[in-house]
């Protein structure tokens, strides 16, 4: 389970990241992040003879930049990142400098792809992670040795529950806050919403996502309907609040959203007393970034204006276009961008980070992987002292109960 404090991720060899994310316009809440992506050709599609690989395009977004100090940075103050600069393609497309930023990054990625080959795509992923839920808070109060080793074993204590966590009230203002940025985003930077939406089955993620989004003007052709994924979770720890809900609950619950095939009733990822190992989330994190990348393509219209002459000419371009929002959790926000070879970028809770990604799509098999047993975690019998600095805890069959 991820506290609401900004954390690295992990630095591993293995081609993985630490969000979730938005395509231009993919939306990923970290239980979220957003993924946003233009996509100007046909979409690498792996095969049995074939694998994608994924690399972070760098000198677009201040987060990519190592000069950038992730404890202070607000993607809110600075246009998400994005950096203030000139593209080769502005000297057609805006040569009257009338263009935002926004505006003339659209255009510089739809020239990515299409000059880019067919095995090629770029994708801008806006990743994003979910507002401050439960669990957070409880982390916050125990202290994380006490939070670790009994009480996040535990559904609540008495008088707030944390299993599959909702928002607290500093969560949803976190979100909400993220929805008005988006509204004046759209409005005064013209920045291309997205049109594709994804987002972990937890419940912290669903909510974050839906206020971030709902009210906003999007185009109807676009509407927010989010996908739900299993494999946009986070690591899946023994902690309740990794348990996600059953399928009949998130239906309920978010009757708009969609779920996708395969997507079974009860939970069974989750083990009590037992975690995920890194290299499976990793295989997962790969797993659903490709099916994302090789499934989510539509064929959208790119409108321009360039000078001929002394003429202005109105261009009218298509191709294909995968956008995506994806509301994820820190571990899953982290594990993401290591496949997608970011730098670490730690973020708190409510927080987004967009990442231009290239995908290429290399003849032969990817890298052998093989997924590993789950491991067991320590627990401890009866909980420490809050505000604990350490803990007593074993591996062996103790077993927490409910309050």
């Amino acid at each position: 389970m991820a506290s609401s404090k900004a954390n690295n991720c992990p630095s591993i060899s293995l081609l993985f990241t630490c969000l979730i994310a938005m395509f231009l316009s993919t939306v990923v809440a970290l239980c979220t992040a957003i993924i946003v992506s233009w996509v100007g050709v046909v979409s690498s599609t792996p095969t049995h003879d074939s694998h994608i690989n994924y690399t972070t395009v760098t000198g677009y977004f201040l987060q990519d930049e190592a000069s950038t100090n992730t404890s202070t940075f607000s993607f809110i103050n600075t246009n998400f990142g994005l950096i203030n600069r000139t593209y080769a393609t502005d000297a057609t497309y805006d040569p009257s400098g009338k263009k935002t930023q926004w505006q003339r990054f659209e255009n510089q990625v739809f020239r990515l792809n299409r000059d880019s080959g067919r095995k090629v795509q770029y994708k801008l992923l806006f990743m994003g992670r979910h507002g401050e839920g439960y669990h957070n808070a409880a982390e916050s109060y125990y202290g994380t040795p006490a939070w670790n080793c009994y009480w996040s074993l535990v559904d609540g204590n008495g008088t707030v529950r944390w299993d599959d966590a909702r928002l607290t009230p500093q969560g949803v203002k976190q979100a909400l806050a993220v929805n008005a940025f988006w509204a004046s985003e759209l409005k005064d930077q013209r920045i291309p919403p997205p049109r594709s939406y994804y987002t972990s089955p937890l419940t912290r993620c669903l909510a974050t996502a839906n206020l971030t989004f709902s009210g906003l003007q999007l185009p109807s052709r676009h509407p927010f309907v989010p996908t739900v994924k299993e494999f946009f979770r986070e690591g899946i720890s023994g902690h309740t609040c990794d348990r996600r809900g059953t399928k009949s609950y998130i239906q309920q619950a978010f009757p708009k959203y969609k779920i996708e095939p395969g997507f079974t009733e009860t939970d069974q990822l989750w083990q009590a007393y037992h975690r995920e190992v890194q290299i499976d989330q990793d295989i997962r994190s790969k797993a659903v970034l490709d099916d994302v990348f090789s499934t989510d393509t539509r064929d959208v219209s790119f409108h321009h204006e360039s000078f001929r002459g002394n003429r202005i000419i109105a261009e009218r371009q298509v191709g294909p276009v995968s956008d995506i929002w994806t509301s994820l959790d820190y571990r899953t926000d982290c594990r993401v961008r290591t496949v997608l070879g970011h730098r670490p970028f730690s973020l708190s809770t409510g927080a987004v980070i967009p990442v231009l990604v290239r995908a290429e799509t290399i003849g032969g098999p990817s890298p052998p992987t093989a997924t590993q047993p789950y491991e067991a975690i320590c627990t401890c019998t009866s909980p420490p002292p809050v505000g604990a600095t350490t803990s007593t805890c074993t591996y062996a069959t103790a077993t927490p109960s409910n309050p």
